[in-house]
Parts: C-alpha cells; structure tokens; sequence
C-alpha cells in the first residue's frame, strides 16, 4: 500500500487550494493508511534489537499512534465528542470488526482455529475492567456533572491516573511476570516483513512516519465537521466510525492478516491488545493532555449510546473468543453486531449525552 503515500502532496495540495471538504477528508485518510503500516513496522524492527520487553513497550507505545495523533489534533480544533467517540468506535473496530474479520479468513482456511484461552480470558478481563472503569465517571457525569464541575474534572483525574497505574502493571503482568499466559499453544510461523532494518533505519521511518502521520491528521481533523454536515453525518459517526477506522486502520489489518494466515494467537493478541492500549493508556493520556492543549477539557462522559455499545461489544468478544477455538461463524458474529452497531450510530443524528 506504500503507494498510496503519493496521496500526501496531493491532500496537502488540495486543502491549501480549498478543494470541497469531502475530497480533502478522503485523499488525507487514505495518506494516513500507508504511514499508519509504517508505524507499525518501523516500531516491529526496532524491537528486534532492543529486546522482547522493551520492543513490548515499544508496540505498547507506538502501536494506537495514529489514533493518538489524530485525537491530539481534534482536542486542538475543540472536537471534544469527535474524540470520545473516535476512542469508543476504535476498541469496538479491533474487538469485532477487525478480530471478526481474521476469524472469518482464517476459518475458511482452516476447519477450526486454536488458540490460548489463558491469554484471551485474561486479555477480555481486563478489557471488561476497562469499560467498567469508563463507565464510573460516565454515570457521575450524567447525574452529577453539571451541579458540581469542579468534582467533575477531579473524578476525570483521578480515573486517569488510576488508568495509567493500571497500564503499567498490566505491562508487568504481560512482559515480565505471567508471560506463559499469553504464548502461542503452538509454534506459528513469523509474520514476516522481509529482511530485517538496522537500528537506524527503522528508528528514522518510525520518526518520519509518526511527523507524515500528524501532518495529514491536521489535514484530516480540518476537514472532518465540514465532511459531516455535508454527508450528513453525526459526530458520533464521524468519530465512532470513520475516524476510529482509519486511525486503527494498521492494527486492524496486522489482525487480519494474522488471522488469515492461520495465526489466531497474534490476531487475539493484537485486536485484544490494542483495544486495551486505547482504554488504559490513550484514553487517559488525552485527557490529561486537553488540559493543557484544547480549548476545552476532554472528560470521560461518554453518551449512554457508547457506553452501552462498547460494554455490549465487550461482553459478545469475551463470549465468543474466551473459549481457544475459532471458526469462521464466529467472525460473521462478531462482524453482525459491528454493523449492527455502525448502523445505529448512523441513523441515529442527535444524541443526548
């Protein structure tokens, strides 16, 4: 997809040149596609030489950086509810569409696919800690929020730190204490990426990439409320969907394509993974960042719909992934409530907080 990078002069070209806004949203999502799979790879050869708990980190870190990107760029334009959607609309894409996907290919391919139910039964507890946690401060927002904002924002805090502590030791847990838990039940193939990048050169594209991918999220992120009013669309679909699919657009597809390469240890791992990188670190990050960076402070009060919509979709993947086995039925169910839910949040313009 690397040619899709030529998209980059173009989108730049076009939003200086005031092309209509749908235009520049599509040519600047694209762009980000390609420099997203750069990411990942750049950030996949450096940890080949600094060693499996600091490349853990590394992915751990580098991993959501488009999404982080593009949310960082929505705080600076005032599109609070554009980024708590587009953080909700991101686990539910890597849970469902992305994991449903991989079951999908991998299980046309082969009968039944197994996998460690250790490391998915661990991976969805604390994916359901972490909507659990979202949800708290959700609930004081509705009830208590607009009485006491001052309390508001302390419990917004508060919840964030308590994320982060709980990312780290989750880090711990994974790379250094209860690694068993999550190893493959049997020896898979390399993914493969070719011939292995010095230091420096994957250093560098990790460094040009992450530069390309914040340009074409300023881009992006400017032409995003226009694209909405003229598709039609809400901001909770804008964020929900198209956003939360680009910006986990790399992720989704290393998911996939482990997945279909008869890999569903790696593909659980990743869209597991992921999702639970964007609730216990990007969340929390964001939040402490649009303090100091947005015009107005990202709190955690989700809307019912996304609570509601992320708890469901967490509760059908630790349903359907816990047991070791996946099939391609299993896919279909996990991509039929992503649709599902996609579809709702279209035909759905206004919703009350």
């Amino acid at each position: 997809m690397n040619w899709l990078l030529l998209l980059i002069p173009v989108a730049v070209g076009l939003a200086h040149l005031g092309a209509v806004p749908p235009l520049v949203f599509l040519v600047a999502a694209l762009a980000i596609v390609p420099l997203a799979a750069l990411i990942v790879h750049g950030t996949e050869h450096v940890a080949e030489h600094t060693g499996p708990a600091v490349g853990g980190l590394l992915n751990a870190t580098f991993g959501n950086l488009p999404e982080l990107i593009i949310c960082i760029a929505a705080l600076r334009a005032g599109l609070v509810d554009v980024v708590r959607a587009s953080l909700v609309g991101t686990i539910l894409a890597n849970v469902l569409l992305a994991l449903g996907v991989a079951f999908l290919l991998g299980g046309r391919r082969t009968h039944v696919m197994e996998y460690n139910p250790a490391g998915a039964r661990a991976y969805g507890s604390m994916l359901m800690l972490a909507v659990i946690t979202l949800a708290v401060p959700a609930a004081f927002h509705r009830f208590l929020g607009a009485a006491a904002p001052k309390t508001a924002l302390d419990v917004d805090v508060g919840t964030s730190a308590v994320l982060l502590v709980t990312y780290v030791c989750y880090l711990i847990y994974v790379i250094r204490t209860h690694p068993e838990f999550f190893s493959p039940l049997a020896a898979e193939a390399s993914a493969g990426h070719g011939p292995r990048w010095s230091l420096g050169r994957g250093v560098a594209t990790l460094i040009a990439a992450s530069a390309g991918a914040a340009w074409m999220s300023e881009i992006l992120v400017g032409a995003a409320e226009a694209t909405g009013h003229a598709l039609g669309m809400s901001p909770i679909f804008l964020g929900m969907v198209l956003l939360a699919i680009i910006g986990g657009a790399a992720e989704s597809g290393s998911a996939i394509a482990m997945g279909r390469r008869n890999q569903p240890d790696l593909a659980v791992g990743i869209a597991l993974g992921s999702s639970i990188q964007i609730a216990l670190f990007v969340t929390p990050v964001l939040v402490l960042l649009s303090l100091v960076i947005a015009p107005a402070s990202l709190g955690l009060a989700f809307t019912r719909l996304e609570i509601g919509a992320l708890l469901l979709g967490t509760l059908i993947v630790v349903t359907t992934a816990g047991d070791g086995q996946a099939t391609w039925f299993k896919g279909v169910q996990l991509i039929a409530v992503y649709l599902i839910i996609a579809a709702s949040v279209y035909w759905l313009p206004v919703v009350a907080p």
